[in-house]
């Protein structure tokens, strides 16, 4: 049987998948790394690389003990984050993860410099670093821990990324596709540190002698690789604990605001993500509960649907209680109480459909953007797939079907996919 593995590298976990050649599911396997490890400061959130190597590498055999030798291996992982390499490709820092925001003290002196970054993002943090003098002395690259670990299964010494990975650091020209070395020196920045950068999917070395490898996948890219069939026309909304809607490119544009361009292969991802999304539904599951004393879900969602069936107007809920990137002051607000639709399911069906209008808006921005709609609706994460209310109403918003795929591996079986699709 011929197969691809895919490897993701999340915040929390290590996912391995093992995908045929029809792109089906054969077998996935999820373990939490428990990587974090301290650090100086309560903005540090770093994690041990050479744990979740080891953990991924253990994963890896036993699934190739299993099935045999695969035809290629495809990586994906958490983005933002750096991790320093020596000149023999051995970890001599910890990974900076995407959560850690010590650099951002940084961010003014980039954003002055005409360079766009985020907290977290990898070139504040490296040049943060640097000018505290922690750059560990033998240090000569910078890489993501999902390169780190692909970079080490194919016994190279220097990390390679894809532009995914690259852009997810920031400083990045997204239609050149090359860090923007210029006024990243300008800034001053060591941009010695920085790793060769592919401008699309390609094989970075060989596994086991013979297995092709594959420089990794940012995650929004490979979830989106392994969620979508017909990738030129299909939406997808990803609803979990935050939420996230993709829609994919073949022309550059220039994004701003709230809506984000990113590189996937020879084309791009426009991706919108809220800040709370997702999240203000264990808000309000939480709410409730401190007034009944148990868990809520179930009679959240009875008493939503009972209250749709009244045909009674919902309360307007806006949930960007976590402000949006563009405006992070904006705070969340309640409309619409009248003494008819005075009840929880109001308040429940307001949020979800807040949830939902705030990725809505986010679609329309990128319709404006690219001239083009969806036809195809596709939606992942448990935050939507548990929620039969949600999954209703988010096809009544979006004016399309919903289809869930099978797989909640999503991530891990899109880089064993583009690993397919790169060795054919």
């Amino acid at each position: 049987m011929k197969y691809t593995l895919g490897i993701d590298t999340g915040t929390t976990s290590i996912s391995v998948a093992a995908v045929n050649e029809a792109h089906e599911l054969i077998e996935s396997r999820t373990v939490n790394h428990e990587a974090f490890i301290p650090g100086s400061s309560h903005e540090s959130r770093i994690q041990d690389p050479s744990r979740i190597h080891s953990l991924a590498y253990d994963i890896l055999a036993s699934l190739t003990s299993k099935h045999g030798r695969p035809s290629a291996i495809g990586f994906t992982g958490q983005m933002h984050g750096i991790l320093y390499v020596n000149a023999q490709g051995e970890a001599v820092s910890p990974l900076y993860t995407w959560q850690d925001t010590t650099g951002n003290d940084s961010l003014p002196l980039l954003r002055e410099h005409g360079l766009k970054v985020s907290p977290g993002y990898g070139m504040a943090t490296h040049l943060h670093l640097q000018k505290a003098g922690k750059i560990p002395h033998d240090a000569v690259k910078l890489s993501t821990i999902s390169d780190y670990i692909a970079m080490k299964l194919c016994g190279n010494t220097a990390p390679v990324l894809s532009s995914d990975m690259a852009a997810s650091w920031g400083c990045f020209d997204l239609n050149r596709r090359e860090f923007m070395t210029d006024a990243l020196i300008s800034a001053g920045v060591n941009v010695s540190y920085l790793p060769e950068v592919l401008k699309g999917y390609e094989v970075i070395g060989h596994a086991m002698g013979k297995i092709p490898v594959i420089c990794s996948m940012g995650d929004n890219q490979a979830s989106f690789n392994g969620s979508v069939k017909d990738r030129d026309n299909t939406l997808l909304l990803n609803i979990g604990t935050g939420s996230q809607v993709s829609f994919m490119t073949r022309e550059y544009v220039d994004a701003c605001g709230d809506i984000e361009l990113r590189p996937y292969g020879d084309a791009y991802v426009l991706a919108g993500a809220a800040l709370c999304g997702g999240r203000a539904y264990a808000m309000l599951e939480r709410f409730y509960r401190e007034i009944c004393g148990k868990e809520c879900y179930g009679m959240m969602s009875s008493q939503a649907g009972e209250f749709l069936s009244s045909g009674l107007k919902a309360w307007e809920v806006d949930t960007r209680f976590s402000g949006t990137r563009s405006e992070p002051g904006i705070t969340g607000s309640i409309r619409g109480i009248t003494e008819e639709n005075f009840k929880p399911g109001a308040l429940t069906v307001g949020v979800i459909r807040g949830i939902l209008q705030e990725l809505h808006g986010m679609y329309e921005a990128m319709r404006d953007l690219t001239g083009r709609s969806a036809s195809v609706l596709v939606g992942s994460g448990n935050g939507l797939r548990k929620n039969e209310i949600m999954q209703r109403l988010a096809g009544e918003m979006f004016g399309m079907r919903l289809v869930i795929p099978d797989t909640t591996e999503e991530a891990a079986c899109g880089c064993a996919i583009c690993a397919s699709e790169v060795v054919v």
